[in-house]
Formats: C-alpha cells, structure tokens, sequence
C-alpha cells in the first residue's frame, strides 16, 4: 500500500481564546502552543500512521523549523527524500481556537511559493509508484495542476482535497478522481456566489459532474455526501461526546480515505474509514496528536514494510 502526497508543510502556532476577537478588539486569557503543521504533512502522517508506505514532496526553508520537519518524518517514517529546500522560510501558520474547538487559520506560504512544476516532474516516479496520490492546495497552483496531471498520465488514483480553496482551470477538473471539499470550499470551487441557494446535494452533485468521478462533500457533525456516478448518498457522522479542536480533522478525513482507498475498499467503505478518524482527531487537541493509528481504527497493525498483518 503506496501513497503519494504532494502538500504543504508549516508551523502552526496556536492560540486558545475565551472567544474570536472582533476587528481592532485584543482579547487576553488565551494559551500558545507551537506544533508542526501543513495540510500535506498532515496527510502524509496520518496515512503512515494507518499503515501506508508514504513518500512526501513539499518546500521547506533552511532554517530551524525545516530541520524540525526533517526529524519529524523521519520519526514518523514518511519517506522525505524529494522535500525541496528553498530559498524562502518554512510556512508559519497562525491558529485560533475557541472554547467549541472552532478555529481560525492565516497562513504565510514562504518555502511554499517555490514549489514548482519542476519539483512535482522530480517527483513523477514516487506518483507513479503509488496506489493513491493525494494532493491538497496551500501550494502554488502551478503544482497542484502539474501533481494531477501526473497522477492522471501515470494511472495512479488522484484525491484533492481542495483546501483552501480557490477556483480552479478548467483543465485541471478532468484529472480528479476524487475531490473532497467540505460545505464552505465546495461554492468556491464550483464559482458560486455566497447566496447561491443550492443545498448540499446539488453542490456535491455538481462537483461529481465537473470531475466525473468521485466527489465527497465533508459536514462536520452532520457527515458527508458521496457523489458519483451511482447517484448522491449520505455518510454517516460518528457520534462524538466531547469536540476538542476541529483543526486536524479535515486531514484525518483525507489521510483515512486515501489509506482506505489504496487498501482496496470500496468508496463507500473508504469514506466510512474517514469519518471515523475525523470524528477520532476532534476529541484530541493539536494536529499531529490527534491522527490516529491503525490500532485506534480497529485496523490491522501495519508491519515494518508497510503491510497489514
């Protein structure tokens, strides 16, 4: 079982308030925590917690928080080989957290911005190798669309997870297996205004039509939707008695579903496998902590190699 990601990296740096601050407002109390971050390494460690052989490409800086993000991989036995070192600093991205384990997140791309095309073509025999390539967007769109393309000329699996979210070319639509936005990122993509009035199924449907493959919308505590060409059905959400902080969710989602995907299953069963690790990441505060293994999935412990047993 391979997995591909091409993604980003960064440090968040988190701090918990009594409540979001309004514009020009200073609110007191809160506390700071600093934490390796990056929707790709993310990724990236999430599925190799669940067993996947993974091979990551991103951009770093020469600075401390890059040698930080080595040592990181390392331990978590993600293959960095290909990781570019740029001529920017690591990515630093700014979290806010409230009391309900909502959040707030502004980032500063730096390394980030030199992730080219070039790198991604450096990077097309570790996509060719892969069961899944998984590719989400706090990198330059330039990559995103070379990573795809790839992926598509390879005949590897490719999964986006579309955030944030922008518009994307109309090109780059016919190279998406699986797309997986949730409530908020799917009008974006899809060109909407703000008051479109489509209700979730339309958009999932829609976004299942632009691909012609697999969309998965992503509703938080209500689920998601899976489109595809069999029609639009629920996924149901897993009951979760206590939110902690929602932020590594998302990438929870994505990881399980590309482990899931890569291992064979279906992808309804594949989805059932994200929403499970989705609902585990919001009971455990920080990122990187709330990733769960395999054995907290019920799954079989991956060996040395990469393979279940």
């Amino acid at each position: 079982m391979k997995i591909a990601v091409v993604g980003s990296y960064g440090v968040g740096l988190t701090m918990r308030v009594p409540r979001f601050p309004s514009a020009g407002e200073t609110v007191s109390g809160g506390s700071f925590a600093s934490e390796h971050g990056g929707k790709g390494s993310n990724q990236a460690i999430g599925a190799a917690r669940l067993g996947a052989r993974v091979s990551f490409l991103t951009a770093i800086g020469d600075d401390a928080h890059g040698s930080a993000a080595r040592e990181l991989w390392t331990r978590e036995g993600v293959d960095a080989e290909r990781v570019l070192t740029a001529q920017g600093p690591t990515m630093v991205g700014f979290i806010e957290v409230d009391p309900s384990g909502e959040n707030r997140i502004a980032i500063a791309p730096g390394a980030l911005d030199e992730l080219d095309a070039d790198a991604v073509e450096a990077f097309r025999p570790e996509i060719e190798g892969a069961d899944v390539l998984v590719v989400s967007m706090e990198i330059p769109r330039a990559a995103v669309a070379a990573a795809l393309r790839i992926g598509r000329l390879c005949g590897t699996r490719t999964l986006l997870n579309p955030a944030p979210a922008r518009r994307l070319p109309d090109e780059v639509w016919a190279d998406i297996d699986v797309i997986t936005p949730n409530q908020t990122e799917a009008p974006v993509l899809l060109g909407l205004v703000a008051d479109h009035g489509l209700d979730d199924v339309a958009l999932a449907t829609m976004l299942q039509q632009r691909t012609g493959g697999c969309a998965i919308l992503t509703r938080g505590g209500h689920g998601a939707l899976i489109a595809d060409a069999e029609g639009v059905r629920p996924v149901q959400a897993h009951a979760v008695a206590n939110v902690v902080d929602t932020t590594g969710a998302g990438d929870s989602f994505t990881a399980a579903l590309a482990v899931g995907l890569a291992t064979g299953r279906s992808i309804d069963a594949a989805a059932e496998l994200a929403a499970a690790a989705g609902a585990h990441a919001v009971t455990v505060a920080g990122v990187i902590p709330s990733l769960p293994t395999a054995e907290q999935l019920g799954l079989p412990r991956p060996t040395q190699n990469g393979e279940a047993r």
